[in-house]
């Protein structure tokens, strides 16, 4: 069977790899950025939410600007009417993946927020979310920032099994493919913290001169509120946005008994709800700043709940990393004194601050990478190698997401597309009589490549990173008027469908491996996004796509 498997391939599949030293053969679709949405006149998401205000001086802090933990309650609220208008039901806030604020908002001006439900799961979604300021006088507008939520449908007396969202618009494919693998990326996302405290070396620092250091107790905050009917919803669970908001209040207090300023929030990483709470429920919020940097400092705030003023024991219901920075009256972010842990667990918070940091400007790197200012191959290190496993299937979804291909040219049953944007990109579709999983099986181990692709000399497995995500080191014959044989070092990280109508998904890109420098021998090629996705089109059918 797998040689019947290679027989269909070698007929249809074209190399993914014969012209890859060129950057222009290459799409890259930008990471961080969707697509824009082409929509049909009229069209409008049927779970789109959309909700305007007028920021008032009661919603702003010393300084004219609307508090983010004001902002954190209108995003939660927005984004929870679009998940119960596709649930049908009520919804509670589980998560909400990091924010990066790129703009304030001053009084008078009007915040528009907009959210939509990119995905259904079984009985979660997740909830894309867009902030936009807007000056009435001059009719400007500013990205604010952009969040995903997910939200859990609950109801009291039975199971809920949520119904599927049909994507129709490019962007809406796009958030849809690859909201499963933001999905998978959070289930990993504290695995990855432990993996790197154990394995990297991380600078921490500890052992600086302390007489210039502020004791890290010197920032602890500690405070109670009670949960009254209108912090709460129909059900009586307090708003995720009413815990946000308290949690952004009590870190802001501890920022500044570092810096003697008043700091501002440039980012929040995930809050994990990892339980409700009810009105009359005694919240105690905690905050510290676990490290300070040159010009960023990190707060840790966490959540404990209470029913009764005799309980002993605390529910923890929420967590989070807010990153501060102190701006002069320029703008600009002032220098920061350096914080003092405390021995145990101090010490202990303070080196997974050094890891968060180490994670964000990694992943800052991989989304703003430029293709004419850097190379296509990026670092691999453990640090970002959840990011760079996740960009490299995202990428290539949103490239197939696409609704602008056009065909070129059809053989014997095979077609070819074409996309010319910023690059040319094109694939390859056709369909085997094999099924999808006997394809995936063979095409995801590069090893077997050889077997069927005379574009393969040998391949060699460099490193088995986990299940999904291996590294392999490609030799493929010189190209025409080249005397060289070319090698790749390529990252392949395979998916299995998620759901129904998902496709197998073997995605492929260079990296770059201190084991594995340029030689002289060969000409080092690279890729940037390319691979396979597998259809399943009933029994023993499979309809594949190589996009690159």
């Amino acid at each position: 069977m797998i040689q019947n498997v290679g027989n269909h391939l070698r007929r249809g599949f074209a190399s993914m790899f014969s012209n890859r030293t060129s950057r222009k053969s290459i799409s890259h679709p930008e990471s961080g950025d969707a697509p824009t949405m082409a929509e049909g006149e009229g069209y409008r998401n049927p779970t789109e939410v959309q909700m305007s205000q007028l920021v008032l001086p009661c919603h702003t802090n010393h300084r004219g600007e609307l508090s983010i933990g004001q902002l954190l309650k209108w995003i939660d609220t927005t984004a929870c009417l679009s998940a119960e208008r596709h649930a049908g039901c009520p919804c509670v806030t589980a998560s909400m993946d990091d924010i990066y604020f790129d703009h304030t908002i001053s009084v008078g001006q009007v915040v528009n927020i907009k959210a939509k439900v990119n995905r259904a799961f079984n009985s979660s979604m997740e909830v894309g979310i867009q902030v936009v300021s807007e000056d009435l006088c001059s009719e400007k507008q500013w990205s604010v920032c952009k969040a995903l939520a997910t939200f859990v449908a609950h109801r009291e007396l039975s199971k809920v099994k949520l119904k599927q969202v049909i994507p129709l618009t490019e962007e809406e494919k796009t958030e849809h493919g690859v909201a499963a693998e933001r999905r998978r990326m959070r289930l990993v996302y504290a695995d990855t913290i432990k993996d790197l405290l154990t394995h990297c070396v991380i600078q921490d620092d500890l052992d600086k001169d302390c007489s210039n250091m502020v004791p890290a107790e010197k920032t602890r905050v500690e405070s109670v509120e009670l949960v009254l009917p209108p912090h709460a919803n129909h059900q009586g669970n307090t708003f995720g946005g009413q815990i946000m908001a308290w949690m952004e209040n009590v870190a802001t207090i501890a920022a500044s008994r570092l810096c003697h300023a008043h700091p501002t929030l440039k980012a929040i990483e995930m809050f994990h709800f990892r339980g409700p709470s009810q009105v009359g429920d005694r919240l105690v919020l905690k905050a510290i700043v676990n490290n300070a940097f040159k010009h960023s400092m990190e707060v840790g705030v966490c959540v404990e709940a209470y029913r009764q003023e005799a309980e002993t024991q605390r529910r923890h219901i929420n967590s989070a990393f807010m990153t501060f920075v102190v701006l002069d009256k320029d703008d600009q972010p002032q220098k920061l004194p350096w914080i003092r842990p405390q021995p145990g667990e101090g010490e202990r918070r303070y080196r997974e601050a050094s890891a968060r940091k180490k994670i964000r400007l990694d992943r800052k790197y991989l989304v703003s990478c430029k293709q004419a200012e850097v190379a296509l191959s990026v670092p691999w290190d453990p640090s970002n190698q959840v990011y760079l496993s996740y960009y490299n299937v995202s990428s290539l979804k949103t490239l197939m997401a696409k609704d602008n291909w056009v065909l070129s040219v059809e053989i014997s049953e095979v077609r070819l597309y074409i996309l010319e944007e910023d690059f040319l990109s094109f694939h390859l579709e056709m369909v085997v009589n094999v099924d999808a999983a006997q394809v995936f099986q063979l095409l995801s181990d590069l090893r077997r490549r050889p077997e069927w692709d005379k574009h393969y000399r040998s391949v060699e497995l460099v490193q088995q990173v986990d299940e999904d995500d291996a590294i392999y080191h490609v030799i493929s014959p010189a190209l025409s008027g080249n005397t060289k044989p070319q090698d790749f070092v390529i990252l392949a990280s395979r998916r299995k469908p998620c759901d129904n109508g998902d496709p197998y998904v073997i995605a492929l890109r260079s990296v770059t491996l201190p084991t594995h420098h340029e030689t002289p021998e060969y000409q080092r090629g690279e890729t940037l996004c390319s691979g396979f996705c597998l259809w399943r089109e009933g029994d023993q059918m499979t309809k594949g796509t190589t996009p690159a």
